[in-house]
């Protein structure tokens, strides 16, 4: 099927004009994300007069005027082609001759917003996009979840703190990862857009982006084939309605339904661009009330309305895209309270026999109401979009740990530097650690040690097999492993996770018991952080190195990543620092990395030092006689004794003269280095001189 119906983008602030990419974003003139996609609509009437007879019954039959998205990037469900119900005894009970439903909670997750995620999603397939960003009020959430899980894309989903728990639990069911913030949702969308800065992520625009507005006019289209097949009309493939009613929070839904509509009309496919209700709760009417007052921009709100769903206080220019609209075409737009929209809901269910949500039932109010004060007309069809259905999910199907509370302090929604403080809070929030033993108590040991230190989320897994699966489905962002385990033991284990691309670059800390065999320290070099013996090392010890192994390294500047890729090919030394003081550390490896292309671990303390070495076996270790757990000499000894490691050269850094007995303790390999008296040239030396 064609896919170069597309011609061009504009820009709804600016009007520039700009080549279509999956991957635009924002205007190249005047960086706004409100982007609109043009199509050549005298070839597309051409193929569409006398209807569609693409056989497809989803929303990808109008695909002549959607993305150019190749087949294989498609992630859909079936999404589309939902009924349109002739709602005879809603006509009865309102006394009007002529009202459809257009039943969209027989979508896959029962709302209108599955459209929008099954387009969004099949752009950020084609874009090779891995992770995304959403802030939501719930429908969005739950369909964006359930698509990025079809598709491997890993969401984060910002949700005002009322969103209720089912909601949330519905989100979580799909594998989304689901942060709670105490605020509004347009707060929840700044927290959201922050939080995709700071981890280079991608942030979804909603009805700004091109994708959300080209998903809803498939809703149009459906209409007009629909409504022409139910009025029976000889030759007539299009038809709209009158009216196409819909309940509002930040307007993805009319917009869209509104560009469809214009674009039918535009091919000559339908006699009639339909008047938009715009229907939304009291409790957050900025476009109802802005309308009211003729003001030409709404002026935001802070909602108050129990139905969070439509909870956008601040709509932008989407309110001014529907105002010209009514301005052009009539229709109007207004609110109805919660006590109405819930007196609707209940009237539906016992009238018409369909069960909807509240957001939905505000629509349903708002067409009573326009029909009520004349402002629909006898002879006139209406549309409702009955736009989405609540799925309950209980709290024992799934654990509130996965929802994350994120609490904005007033002066965090006022000051950068605080909400920076609350997004710092949220990455441990977000840290996911996997601990795999078979010994329950030792779970819970390592357990505690997480949790007493960090808000950390720890899973538990008490064997091989059931660490692998918990993997796949958690993505954590550490695991703990025990050797010792049956049936799979940690050395297969390990063996699988980095013989697989989506789990391999999880670091691995090994927490055993078993005295290892030179094979078997030959089985974990190279794919573990660290090699930890049970019962010899401090809590405090331990901890201070997870934390460390977590936290994520930086995105490489772009000279970086040219240096990083010239360097492919050749074998880096490795070089452990074994260091209590953090700043000497980070001196030795900014002096050694500016030098030479050195794969550099650290160590904070002689446990963890002894750790690190066993699990790294490096080239060389650079080491500091004074040390927070243990003497230098200790270490040395310990490295020593290990027919493993024992002729690792070593470097020693000392802030004083050593003592004739200390220079006895050495060996005659092992280099002394005087803090204060060391330069740049005599280190780089003096390691070029070990590694030699």
């Amino acid at each position: 099927m064609q896919h170069n119906y597309l011609t061009h983008v504009n820009c709804l602030e600016c009007g520039h004009t700009m080549d279509y990419r999956p991957d635009l974003d924002f205007c190249e003139k005047c960086n706004s994300p409100w982007l609109d996609a043009q199509y050549d609509y005298d070839r597309a009437a051409e193929v569409w007069r006398n209807g569609i007879k693409e056989h497809d019954v989803s929303l990808w039959r109008y695909k002549i005027l959607l993305p150019p998205i190749p087949d294989e990037f498609v992630v859909s469900m079936g999404e589309g082609c939902t009924p349109l119900i002739r709602a005879k005894k809603l006509e009865a009970d309102l006394g009007h001759p002529s009202i459809y439903i257009k039943d969209e909670r027989q979508l896959p997750t029962n709302s209108f917003k599955d459209r929008q995620g099954s387009v969004a999603i099949s752009v950020l397939t084609q874009r090779g996009v891995k992770e995304c960003v959403l802030a939501s009020t719930g429908n969005a959430a739950v369909a964006y979840a359930a698509y990025s899980a079809l598709a491997d894309i890993k969401l984060w989903v910002f949700l005002n703190s009322l969103v209720p728990s089912e909601k949330m639990r519905e989100v979580a069911l799909y594998g989304a990862e689901v942060i709670k913030v105490t605020g509004t949702y347009d707060e929840s969308k700044k927290v959201a857009a922050d939080f995709a800065k700071r981890r280079s992520l991608h942030l979804d625009k909603g009805a700004k982006a091109i994708a959300g507005k080209e998903s809803m006019k498939t809703l149009a289209y459906e209409i007009a084939e629909q409504f022409a097949r139910a009025q029976k009309e000889p030759g007539v493939a299009w038809k709209a309605p009158d009216w196409y009613i819909q309940a509002v929070s930040g307007g993805i839904g009319p917009l869209g339904a509104l560009k469809g509509f214009t674009e039918l009309y535009r091919m000559g496919l339908i006699d009639r661009i339909p008047k938009i209700g715009v229907v939304q709760t009291a409790g957050c009417a900025p476009m109802a009330q802005s309308m009211a007052k003729d003001q030409e921009e709404a002026t935001p709100v802070v909602p108050t309305s129990r139905i969070i769903v439509l909870s956008t206080g601040s709509p932008g220019l989407a309110y001014k895209l529907l105002r010209r609209a009514q301005l052009d075409n009539g229709g109007a737009m207004i609110s109805v309270t919660d006590e109405e929209a819930f007196a609707a809901m209940r009237r539906l269910a016992r009238t018409q026999g369909i069960s909807v949500e509240p957001a939905a039932a505000v629509a349903f109010a708002g067409a009573r109401k326009l029909i009520k004060d004349g402002v629909i007309l006898p002879d006139e069809s209406i549309l409702i979009n009955c736009s989405g259905h609540t799925f309950p999910v209980e709290k024992h199907i799934m654990d509130d740990q996965m929802l994350l509370d994120m609490k904005l302090t007033e002066q965090a929604k006022l000051q950068q530097d605080s909400l920076d403080e609350a997004l710092e809070h949220l990455e441990e929030q977000i840290t996911t650690v996997l601990i795999i033993d078979d010994n329950p108590l030792d779970r819970l040991l390592v357990k505690r040690v997480l949790q007493n230190n960090k808000p950390y989320r720890v899973f538990e897994a008490g064997g091989g097999a059931e660490g692998l699966e918990t993997v796949e489905a958690r993505q954590p962002d550490l695991i703990i492993l025990d050797l010792n385990m049956p049936e799979m033991d940690g050395f297969e284990a390990l063996e699988r996770l980095k013989a697989n691309q989506a789990t391999a670059h999880i670091p691995v800390v090994v927490v055993s018991a078993k005295e290892l065999s030179p094979d078997e320290n030959k089985r974990l070099e190279g794919k573990i952080a660290s090699l930890w013996q049970k019962g010899s090392f401090s809590a405090d010890t331990l901890m201070s190195h997870l934390v460390k192994t977590i936290k994520k390294p930086e995105r490489p500047e772009s000279n970086q990543v040219i240096d990083a890729l010239s360097s492919i090919g050749q074998s880096a030394h490795k070089i452990v620092i074994v260091d209590g003081a953090p700043h000497d550390i980070n001196l030795i490896r900014r002096i050694l990395e500016g030098r030479h292309q050195y794969e550099i671990f650290e160590a904070h303390s002689g446990q963890e030092g002894v750790a690190v070495i066993k699990a790294q076996n490096p080239d060389l270790v650079i080491m500091n006689l004074t040390l927070p757990d243990m003497s230098g000499f200790r270490l040395m000894e310990t490295i020593k004794s290990d027919p493993l490691i024992e002729e690792i050269p070593i470097i020693i850094i000392s802030g004083q003269e050593l003592s004739s007995e200390e220079w006895e303790q050495l060996d005659t390999d092992t280099a002394v280095m005087r803090r204060g008296q060391i330069t740049v040239e005599s280190l780089v030396s003096q390691v070029a001189e070990k590694l030699a």
